[in-house]
């Protein structure tokens, strides 16, 4: 029952961030709308910790701002290498360990892996990734190290 509820207010709030109606009766269709769709999830036996992943609390949000200015970061340094007279790249593909326990949190750090430009997992197993990395500066393993250390303080065992 959590878990629809959860999933209930998680869809209701992406509905309105992306509708932006406030009329009672645009309201009323996508409260019925959302109450519809877990419903039909309910039916369906997709209300699980993969599908509603009510695990991750809190400290995703906080992971998710660290992440963004990362991103913006990488976005800068990427401009520089591409702007850059001669281009210095110097390709690399990197083994990454990674000490999450589960599937989401090696879900979430190979995400924001690729998510972070000039960067990209290309393969996953065995408690590592291998990662291309557009430039040695990329590759550098301490920024892939506290990457892991916060998905790991975000992940709940």
């Amino acid at each position: 029952m959590t878990k629809a509820v959860g999933l209930l207010i998680a869809l209701f709030a992406l509905w309105l961030a992306l509708s932006g109606y406030f009329k009672p009766f645009l309201l009323t269709l996508g409260v019925l709308s959302c109450l519809f769709t877990v419903f039909l999830a309910a039916r369906m036996k997709l209300l699980d910790d993969e599908a509603v992943p009510l695990q991750l609390r809190l400290s995703l949000l906080l992971y998710w701002g660290w992440l963004g200015r990362e991103i913006f970061k990488s976005a800068v340094a990427v401009s520089r290498v591409i702007l850059a007279r001669e281009m210095p790249i110097s390709q690399q593909l990197v083994a990454i360990p990674c000490t999450q326990k589960t599937e989401m949190g090696h879900v979430i750090f190979a995400n924001s892996i690729t998510l972070t430009p000039g960067t990209v997992t290309v393969e996953a197993g065995g408690g590592r990734f291998l990662v291309h990395a557009l430039t040695e500066d990329f590759a550098a393993p301490e920024g892939f190290a506290e990457m892991d250390k916060r998905v790991t303080a975000v992940e709940v065992r």
